[in-house]
């Protein structure tokens, strides 16, 4: 089979970095790098929100030393060419029979048929994937399972513990709540298990993380014996849209309200599922008002000067936390504490930070395999609702 000549574009490697080998198929095929590409990528490493999947991009092509990088001295007398044009002229250039421009840029395949250039798109594009997305808490089949993660065998989990590892074929049940599918209630067994002081669960929209949290964090407080958890604190950064905080009317609950206030609803359904009375200042009155020495909300910036000891706290939306703040909040963290936390890296509204650069995706990277931490990604066909599951599923 003769030798194929593919010419990459910008929009495959950050769609791929993993392209490069994938096309060459071992020594079958040469890539060549346009200098045009680059200069793209040089470009769109300042993206705030792609800049690491830019940064993968780079790290492929420079630890591959068969990809052919175009020299720079044509690309540069193409200055004026819009980044399309200078990407045809310099394929033009190279002199190749039938080289193959593999992008997925629809646009640039029309332009590359006008002047006569074959085009293929990369059909294995596959979007990035974080540190807290790739490790699922489970391990796979050639690898040695890490403290407090799951292996399937035969079908069912088995739970690697402090223990020894330990089949679960039992199902959760706590303050009225049932997990609807096998990784729920495996988060469950995480959240109760009293080996693992740490917990993160990663998931996308609607899987029920905060609800299981809530409903873990209530039998572990109000109802589990000779526990040491007195109190729950519910932590999470306030991205602010509109009116900063300060200027909002009130007490920090009070202030705090418009960005937990689903919170304030999921436990309203597990208190009407299971009386938590104690959760509540007047539990008989109309707007139930939190009971500070029983459940307190608090932001990011106050919890920075305290020490927690004998609580569990609940850090949601933690993918909009900053490396800085994820240390700063788990350094607070005393004796007889339970830190339970929640978020998606697909969903970062921090300006500031990406899917790779953020709280959950760092703990996930820096504590996977220490003994007292645990991981797991919910998956599942159920999630908040019938609207959920289709847009989920359509991957809108």
């Amino acid at each position: 089979m003769a030798e194929k000549q593919f010419v990459l574009d910008t929009s495959v490697l950050i769609e791929n970095p993993k392209c490069i080998a994938a096309l060459r198929n071992g020594h079958e095929n040469r890539i060549h790098v346009p200098y045009t590409v680059l200069s793209e990528l040089d470009k769109l490493k300042k993206d705030q929100r792609i800049g690491h999947v830019v940064a993968e991009a780079v790290r492929t092509i420079l630890v591959d030393s068969e990809v052919n990088i175009l020299a720079p001295g044509f690309a540069q007398g193409l200055s004026d060419e819009s980044f399309d044009e200078r990407i045809l002229k310099e394929i033009q250039n190279l002199g190749l029979e039938r080289p193959t421009l593999i992008t997925n840029d629809r646009v640039l395949q029309v332009k590359a048929r006008a002047c006569g250039i074959d085009c293929e798109g990369y059909r294995d594009s596959v979007p990035f994937k974080s540190e807290s997305q790739l490790y699922t808490g489970f391990a796979a089949e050639d690898e040695a399972p890490l403290p407090n993660c799951f292996v399937w065998e035969n079908g069912q989990p088995v739970f690697y513990g402090a223990d020894g590892p330990r089949p679960i074929t039992y199902s959760h049940e706590i303050w009225g709540v049932k997990p609807r599918s096998v990784y729920q209630n495996l988060a469950l067994e995480l959240m109760l298990d009293p080996a693992v002081d740490l917990v993160s669960v990663q998931s996308e929209a609607g899987y029920g993380k905060t609800f299981l949290a809530l409903a873990a964090a209530l039998y572990l407080v109000l109802e589990k014996k000779d526990n040491p958890f007195r109190k729950i604190y519910l932590v999470k950064p306030v991205v602010e849209i509109g009116s900063k905080m300060g200027y909002l009317p009130g007490d920090v609950e009070e202030k705090m309200l418009p960005y937990v206030r689903y919170v304030h609803d999921l436990l309203l359904k597990l208190h009407e599922m299971r009386p938590a009375n104690r959760v509540f200042l007047d539990p008989g009155a109309d707007s139930l008002k939190l009971n500070p020495k029983k459940f307190e909300v608090q932001p990011i910036a106050f919890i920075r000067g305290m020490n927690l000891e004998g609580c569990v706290v609940i850090v949601d939306e933690m993918q909009n936390l900053s490396r800085a703040e994820t240390r700063a909040l788990l350094t607070r963290m005393g004796e007889g504490v339970k830190c339970i936390c929640l978020g998606d890296t697909r969903q970062v509204d921090n300006p500031y930070l990406n899917e790779a650069n953020n709280g959950l995706n760092w703990v996930v990277k820096k504590l996977k395999g220490y003994k007292n931490y645990g991981h797991i990604v919910l998956k599942g066909e159920r999630s908040r609702g019938p609207i959920t599951d289709i847009v989920l599923k359509s991957k809108l």
